[in-house]
């Protein structure tokens, strides 16, 4: 019968396993360091794998497969958690995966407001406990992964999100970056002078296959720090898009200094 069922592109692939580890039914098993789709009739279509993959190997396709057993795959669901085993390992030939870790699995973050927070707003004041101190500051994060490497270009909290870019010393330098950055934003993070390679090409394809309404990108003031800045730039070049977009520049001690 002809269908809609994952295809996976083995050089785009970077062996994380993240997509077998998010294929509820274990069709999908890793082989050689790569992901390799095990048993056509455990793919339901459905595409779970999709947004778990970091690296934008897994698409649809329309061809002729095997229907959708799911008697099979209740069936092999319960020898696995008789026998004690890993679902994401798929049928047959099957290799444990190379990472063994979760970080690479895309995820939503759904918070609720504090009482105070539901009053005040964005402009939520800094808050101090009874002694003194400094109370502790609810994270803003709304998803997972945060590094622009590890993010699955296709991830359902993309769409209609306002993205934040930013360096990632910002997090560590502006003591308010959750609160007047994160909060109600994507945030994708990286260090333009320590990692290999270069994010634009990852972030025009994040452009243009969502629907972004916003891009802010937070710098440090050094030089090596507009490496994102250009990058993002390049990126809204070859999108295609007219997206509004602004930069946020930092400095060392803490301060923003420049927004624009």
């Amino acid at each position: 019968m002809k269908r809609k069922i994952i295809r996976i592109d083995e050089e785009k692939c970077n062996g994380c396993g993240a997509c077998a580890a998010a294929c509820h039914e274990g069709a999908i098993g890793m082989v050689k360091g790569k992901a390799k789709l095990m048993r056509e009739d455990y793919c339901d279509g459905l595409g779970d794998c999709l947004p778990a993959c970091p690296a934008g190997a897994i698409t649809f396709e329309e061809r002729e497969a095997p229907a959708y057993d799911h008697q099979a795959v209740m069936a092999a669901k319960a020898a696995r958690e008789k026998e004690g085993a890993e679902p994401s390992q798929g049928e047959g030939e099957r290799e444990p995966l190379p990472c063994g870790c979760p970080g690479t699995m895309a995820r939503a973050i759904h918070r609720e407001d504090s009482p105070e927070e539901a009053r005040e707003g964005t402009e939520t004041a800094e808050r101090t406990s009874p002694g003194g101190e400094m109370a502790a500051a609810g994270s803003q994060l709304s998803q997972w992964p945060v590094q622009i490497r590890l993010a699955p270009v296709n991830a359902p909290y993309f769409n209609g999100a306002k993205l934040l870019i930013a360096a990632d010393c910002t997090a560590y330098a502006y003591g308010n970056f959750h609160r007047d950055l994160i909060r109600g934003r994507i945030a994708l993070i990286g260090c333009p002078k320590l990692d290999e390679g270069d994010y634009a090409e990852k972030l025009t394809e994040i452009l243009k296959n969502n629907h972004i309404r916003s891009v802010t990108v937070a710098r440090m003031e050094v030089p090596c720090c507009g490496g994102i800045e250009n990058a993002v730039k390049r990126a809204l070049e070859a999108s295609g898009k007219v997206i509004p977009w602004h930069v946020v520049t930092i400095s060392t001690d803490g301060r923003i200094i420049d927004e624009n």
